[in-house]
């Protein structure tokens, strides 16, 4: 690199640039309009005020002058694009215009400048000029040289005017912007003329605040939108920075648009799985609900009904009623908590499905529900058959085990029921529950079949002393899911919740030995007893309610190459050319563990990953983070898991399968592939 040192003369030079006065031989008394002639080789630029991505404008200070000195005057740029990166400046000359007014007989000025001049490479470069010419009593005697007068004229009429003149074209409509959105949008109208406009090109002029990159520009009518990206990191909008401005250029005339007030507006969600109709969508809850059966979170309920089919006493007339029971127990709590999610997010809560799971209270008494549950199965307490028999053969029992289905199937999220899912918290209210009537239609479906028709029900075992063992056998899916459970506990409120929710297993067991042994001494002893564990578990759980970690004192997940879920990071990672995958997850999420260890946390996925330069996200959703509510409804969706990857250079991502497999990680290098592959 070399630097242009040129002193007390009227031109400076350097790598690729020179510079020259744009000036009169003689200054008339009145105002006028001066400048710096850029001579720039082919291929190199210089920059406009707001640089772009990358760059620096270039510095004129006026060290002395014999009169008054305006503002530099900046022709209106064109984009000029870098690799990955976009910037505003100029190809070829260009002039950077000032006015003067002189105050004594001669015009005194000197500047030091610094530019820098670019192509792919960048070379900064440094001068001294001075200007020293006659002043001469009346305006009629200004001389300039012809060529000169020429190039000035040319720039000055590049020079943007203000935006209330007669000759502006359109008329600013609002701009708009959501905090939790990258984007802000500027609405203009064109005249009333009858004509379509043709969209002109719109710079901004706040370069910490929105991305050189071109606008996305939407045409309706006589109405232009046009949407800008927020430079990463910059401020929230529009309280940390209420105004902004433009320079908008018709290619021979531009315009100036100064301290437009912004103002918020409610984000706008990604559209779902481009409009798909209502009747798909249901037809997608009512499989992906059959598919949960097989998950395994709702299988250690769905066996305790199927152990009832099997057990003796149990007739056609039996089973059909057992049958709808069930059912009407997963429909009404499908119903029930499909409502309570719409009611919170329309109150503005930020909450998606399996909300109940990240509430620590709710967590321990389904632990210790199915604790009570495993040690049935396991028949270490000869009444616990009582409540095997009570959910497996009352009508009660029946209701209840469906409501129970609803409530565990929360951490699965299968095949279909993303977009499902995503779509109910988008649509009108009779729609969305038109789809979490579907969810339970799927969930219930498979056992009432079993239930209502003699042929598949022919096809169970016949019951016989087997049933003991099997009985027993299916205790350990119940202890598994007490264990993933206390984990759960554990990432909510930290190590206290394995101990707190070991310790009320403990005392739930010593209440029922209490209850079998103390049995002599009086029922009332007895029951007071289990009534004192139960108080201790309550206590437990206000415990657990007071001092779960919020989001933000919760340590991250996020190991080795995974980062947390920070936009800024993410923002920084798209602006330097990254691709950014992104695991929306959760604890409680029992898919999301098994595609962490089968396929994302594999040193083959990490091979990958590392080979292509992703920046890598885990969003974790265990507690109620409403930043991550946030992403996760701009992709349509409100559970987890969700797969997002955005290529180096695209904004719109691609959602992989709730069911990952390591060929789909590879799929993404191999193709560039730009829609919803689900």
């Amino acid at each position: 690199m070399s630097q242009a040192q040129a002193y007390a003369q009227e031109t400076a030079s350097g790598d690729h640039v020179r510079v020259r006065w744009l000036a009169p031989e003689q200054f008339g008394p009145a105002t006028e309009t001066i400048g710096f002639y850029f001579e720039v080789d082919p291929g190199w630029h210089v920059y406009w005020r707001n640089a772009g991505d990358s760059g620096a404008a270039p510095r004129f200070d006026f060290v002395g002058a014999s009169g008054e000195v305006g503002e530099i005057l900046w022709p209106s740029p064109v984009r000029l694009p870098i690799e990955h990166l976009t910037n505003l400046g100029y190809e070829g000359d260009v002039a950077y215009l000032f006015q003067v007014t002189p105050d004594a007989p001669r015009m005194e000025l000197v500047v030091n400048l610094e530019w820098l001049v670019c192509k792919v490479d960048c070379i900064p470069g440094y001068g001294n000029m001075s200007l020293s010419r006659a002043v001469a009593d009346v305006a009629d005697n200004v001389q300039w040289l012809p060529k000169d007068l020429a190039l000035r004229d040319r720039f000055a009429a590049q020079v943007p005017q203000t935006a209330t003149s007669a000759s502006f074209p359109w008329s600013v409509q609002r701009v708009t912007a959501a905090a939790e959105q990258d984007t802000l949008q500027l609405e203009l109208a064109a005249g009333s003329d009858g004509t379509e406009p043709t969209p002109p090109e719109i710079f901004p002029l706040d370069g910490a605040l929105l991305t050189a990159k071109a606008p996305q520009i939407e045409q309706s009518g006589n109405t232009l939108r046009y949407t800008f990206e927020r430079v990463p990191g910059a401020p929230l909008l529009p309280a940390a920075l209420p105004t902004t401005g433009f320079v908008v250029s018709d290619g021979t005339r531009a315009w100036q648009l100064d301290d437009l007030e912004i103002q918020s507006v409610a984000s706008a969600p990604l559209a779902v799985d481009g409009g798909q109709p209502l009747w798909l969508l249901i037809l997608a809850a009512i499989a992906g609900g059959a598919i949960l059966n097989l998950m395994p979170c709702v299988f250690p309920v769905l066996s305790i009904k199927l152990f009832g089919l099997m057990g003796p006493g149990t007739g056609p007339q039996e089973r059909m009623k057992a049958g709808a029971l069930y059912g009407a127990g997963v429909l009404v709590t499908f119903a029930l908590l499909g409502g309570l999610l719409l009611a919170l997010r329309a109150g503005g809560a930020a909450i998606g499905w399996g909300f109940q799971l990240q509430s620590a209270p709710v967590v321990l008494a389904l632990i210790l529900l199915f604790w009570l549950m495993a040690l049935s199965f396991s028949g270490v307490y000869e009444f616990g058959h009582r409540l095997m028999n009570l959910a497996g053969h009352s009508r009660g029992g029946s209701f209840a085990t469906g409501v129970l289905a609803v409530f565990v199937a929360a951490p699965c999220t299968g095949p279909f029921m993303g977009a499902a899912l995503g779509a109910a918290t988008l649509l009108p209210t009779l729609s969305a529950m038109a789809i979490f009537i579907g969810l339970g239609i799927g969930l219930a479906l498979p056992f009432v079949l079993l239930c209502v028709f003699p042929a598949l029900l022919r096809r169970l075992p016949q019951p016989g002393t087997w049933m003991e063992t099997l009985r027993q056998f299916l205790a350990f899916p119940l202890y598994a899911t007490v264990i993933w459970l206390l984990w759960v506990l554990g990432r909510l409120v930290g190590e206290d919740g394995w101990l707190l929710g070991s310790l009320v297993m403990l005392a739930v067991v010593l209440a029922l030995w209490l209850a079998q042994h103390l049995h002599r001494f009086g029922k009332l002893f007895a029951w007071l007893s289990v009534l004192a564990v139960i108080v201790l578990g309550l206590f437990g759980a206000r415990y657990l309610q007071d001092h779960q970690s919020p989001p933000e004192a919760k340590v991250s997940s996020a190991a080795g190459a995974w980062q947390p879920y920070d936009k800024t990071a993410i923002n920084q990672a798209f602006a330097q050319g990254q691709g950014v995958f992104i695991d929306f997850t959760a604890a409680w999420c029992i898919t999301c563990q098994v595609n962490k260890k089968l396929v994302l946390d594999t040193d083959a996925a990490a091979a990958l990953f590392a080979k292509n330069n992703v920046y890598l996200v885990r969003a974790d959703w265990t507690d109620q983070d409403p930043a991550i509510t946030a992403a996760l409804a701009q992709l349509g969706r409100n559970s987890v898991p969700v797969y997002a990857w955005y290529a180096p250079g695209e904004k719109t991502p691609v959602l992989l399968p709730q069911i990952l497999q390591l060929s789909m990680i590879e799929a993404l290098f191999a193709s560039n592939l730009g829609s919803d592959v689900e």
